[in-house]
């Protein structure tokens, strides 16, 4: 089972948006209901503090299916929005932050995509 993390950037309800973003991703036909998500705090709080609550939101996805494939339907969720957060994608070590200019940048996203459909060592999948 292969994971990917999106951590949304600092911009309104990061919960509710998690929710939506989990939402999404599993009524995307064109995964075919191989990928399952789970909401999750990052971090522990600090002594003293009730946390941020939840942070990001953890996909599994199933055997055969591309990471690239979840990552679309990621980056579907976010360009539907009236105000796209800024997100982070992590899998395998790689992590990428999505801003609304590479958002924009269809090469960007290529580049994003191959970099996040490779194996922890850099190879591709």
């Amino acid at each position: 089972m292969d994971e990917i993390a999106v951590r949304l950037g600092d911009d309104g309800d990061a919960e509710e948006a998690l929710r939506s973003l989990t939402r999404w991703v599993h009524e995307d036909e064109s995964l075919g209901g191989r990928v399952r998500g789970r909401i999750l705090a990052d971090a522990a709080p600090e002594p003293g503090s009730m946390g941020t609550g939840f942070d990001l939101v953890q996909f599994a996805v199933g055997s055969g299916m591309s990471a690239a494939a979840v990552v679309v339907s990621v980056l579907q969720w976010r360009s539907s929005l009236r105000k796209p957060p800024g997100l982070t994608l992590t899998r395998n070590g790689v992590e990428v932050h999505v801003s609304a200019e590479l958002a924009a940048d269809d090469e960007a996203l290529r580049r994003l995509l191959a970099a996040l459909d490779t194996d922890g060592d850099g190879s591709p999948r």
